[in-house]
């Protein structure tokens, strides 16, 4: 009892944190973007251009911003053929500047564990106050972490890690180590989100990933091994007031590449869109909103949010165009902040397959 009770109280103080109402009653089942879309300009540390990211220093925490998150996705198979989907992120938000340490700290922490099979999904997700050693990130050896959910290794770096996790019938043993340079999106990690406004975000990814180990869900144990893409963001004011949530997708081309995709939705206004195409040897081509074309092509209704699963991806610049198929479709994420996430398989120009996250319908 003493748990859930906990539980309920860590969820009421972020829904109360984050939500545009203040503490006002808000549904649990909230848009994921509502997380950025706060404007406490002033309060925490902003977003500028031209500050050089710093490493290892950048993989730890940013306390003086408002959010942040670590953000794992892998496509893996098994050793007798399926395939698998994982998601683990951990999410890091602050309810205010000031600091404090144990119970009175202002830093909360959730996370979100994902894995998807051609039939099933298997998801779970967990809220802690940093402070008092339930979560948080550390280095000398790194290691991120939320209960016995546990990204480690043992250097001052991510990489090459071990990521734990287990929850009812789902656990996972994995070793991810990167086998390319990390890729500084937007503006050498300065990534715009606005056309005209000045809203931002400190953004980097490490693409290209070697993810080897097991898996075990409902009693049965898979062997898999398959490639990953590692997201690092924070940020004081993510959208604006009229933008409406974002369609992502990171996929590893049949060619060697690897190309992610970005669009943000605003009401009575064009998509912002940003992106880049990278290679293992830190090759960068960053996208600009001229040079990407995102078009639904069809529509799903799921509760009453309808949103697209089946999309046409094209860069005509490099002579990519792609159809982009979903998995499985059942992925909406009934979380505190629901959203639609999950791997995809794309055709066309290239072949390849990714992860694709839908947030704000």
């Amino acid at each position: 009892m003493t748990v859930n009770i906990a539980r309920r109280q860590i969820v009421a103080l972020l829904l109360c944190a984050l939500a545009l109402v203040g503490c006002e009653p808000v549904e649990q089942q909230s848009n994921a973007s509502d997380i950025l879309r706060q404007d406490l300009t002033g309060t925490f540390e902003p977003v500028v251009p031209g500050k050089p990211l710093s490493f290892p220093q950048d993989h730890l925490a940013h306390p003086g911003f408002r959010a942040e998150w670590w953000y794992l996705t892998a496509n893996l198979e098994s050793d007798t053929g399926e395939t698998f989907g994982v998601q683990w992120t951990l999410f890091r938000f602050a309810t205010s500047t000031e600091k404090g340490d144990g119970w009175k700290s202002p830093q909360m922490y959730m996370a979100h564990t994902v894995v998807t099979s051609k039939n099933k999904t298997w998801h779970a997700e967990r809220f802690a106050r940093g402070g008092i050693g339930q979560a948080g990130v550390v280095s000398k050896p790194y290691r991120a972490w939320l209960d016995n959910w546990s990204w480690r290794s043992y250097g001052d770096t991510p990489f090459p890690g071990q990521l734990e996790f287990a929850d009812g019938a789902m656990a996972g043993d994995l070793t991810v180590s990167n086998q390319g340079a990390l890729i500084y999106q937007g503006d050498n990690g300065y990534s715009k989100k606005h056309a005209t406004e000045d809203i931002a975000s400190y953004y980097f990814s490490a693409p290209f990933l070697d993810i080897s180990g097991s898996l075990q869900l409902d009693g049965k144990s898979y062997q898999v091994k398959g490639n990953g893409w590692y997201d690092r963001e924070w940020s004081s004011v993510g959208l604006s007031e009229k933008q409406l949530g974002w369609d992502w997708f990171s996929i590893h081309l049949d060619d060697g590449s690897a190309l992610m995709v970005y669009q943000i939705r605003e009401k009575d206004a064009k998509p912002y869109y940003f992106g880049s195409l990278s290679w293992p040897d830190g090759k960068t081509i960053i996208l600009q909103p001229g040079d990407i074309r995102l078009t639904p092509m069809s529509f799903t209704t799921h509760k009453g949010k309808n949103y697209p699963l089946d999309w046409r991806v094209d860069v005509p610049a490099h002579q990519i165009e792609l159809k982009v198929d979903v998995v499985r479709k059942e992925q909406w994420l009934p979380f505190v902040f629901s959203y639609w996430e999950g791997p995809i398989k794309v055709s066309g120009s290239h072949s390849g397959q990714g992860f694709m996250e839908l947030t704000g319908y």
